[in-house]
C-alpha cells in the first residue's frame, strides 16, 4: 500500500550542506549556506549551486560570474547555521563571526580557510528554475586539507559528515 506524500521537499534531497562563498565588485566578501548543489558534469569538472533571486549573495555572484563552494566539517555546524540566517545585505557576515578567508587563487571570490575543501568556480551558464537560480560553475582550483589528498592528488577522505539541519 502506498501512501501520497504531502511535503515534496522532502523526496529528493542532497546530501551535502555547502557554504558557498563570493565576492561583490566592491570587495567585501559575503558566503551563504547553500543546500540545492551537485555535481554536473565531469568534463570539464562543474559543480551546479542553487541560489534564490532575493539572496545578497546572488546578486554579488551575477555580478562577478565567481564562487567557492566550501565544504564544511560537522565541527562547523555554527558557521553554516550563521551563514544560512543572517544576510550580508545587513552586516559583514565575515566580521561579525571571524571567518577566516583569503582571496581564491584562481578566482576573487574568497576561500574559507577553515573549511576542510574549498572549490573555486567560474560561473558558465545558470537557468532558473523556479525559486532558485542554478548556477553552473567550471571548477577551475580545488584545495582540501592535507590528510584527504593522496600524494597523486586525489581525494582519498571525504571531507564532511552530512549535516541534518531539516
Amino acid at each position: 500500500m502506498k501512501k501520497d506524500v504531502q511535503n515534496w521537499k522532502t523526496c529528493v534531497q542532497p546530501e551535502v550542506d555547502l557554504l558557498v562563498s563570493c565576492k561583490g565588485k566592491d570587495g567585501k566578501p559575503n558566503a551563504l549556506a547553500v543546500a540545492y548543489a551537485c555535481n554536473c558534469s565531469f568534463n570539464p569538472p562543474m559543480v551546479m549551486v542553487g541560489v534564490v533571486p532575493s539572496r545578497h549573495s546572488h546578486k554579488l555572484i551575477k555580478e562577478t560570474g565567481e564562487f567557492v563552494v566550501n565544504i564544511p566539517s560537522e565541527e562547523q555546524r555554527d558557521l553554516y547555521t550563521y551563514m544560512g540566517t543572517k544576510s550580508g545585505a545587513d552586516e559583514n557576515k565575515f566580521e561579525e563571526f571571524g571567518v577566516a578567508w583569503e582571496q581564491g587563487k584562481k578566482v576573487a571570490a574568497p576561500i574559507l580557510t577553515d573549511c576542510p575543501v574549498n572549490i573555486e568556480c567560474k560561473v558558465v551558464d545558470s537557468i532558473v528554475t523556479g525559486s532558485h537560480e542554478m548556477f553552473v560553475g567550471e571548477i577551475l582550483a580545488i584545495q582540501a586539507n592535507e590528510e584527504m589528498v593522496s600524494d597523486e592528488g586525489a581525494m582519498i577522505k571525504k571531507a564532511f559528515t552530512p549535516m541534518d539541519f531539516r
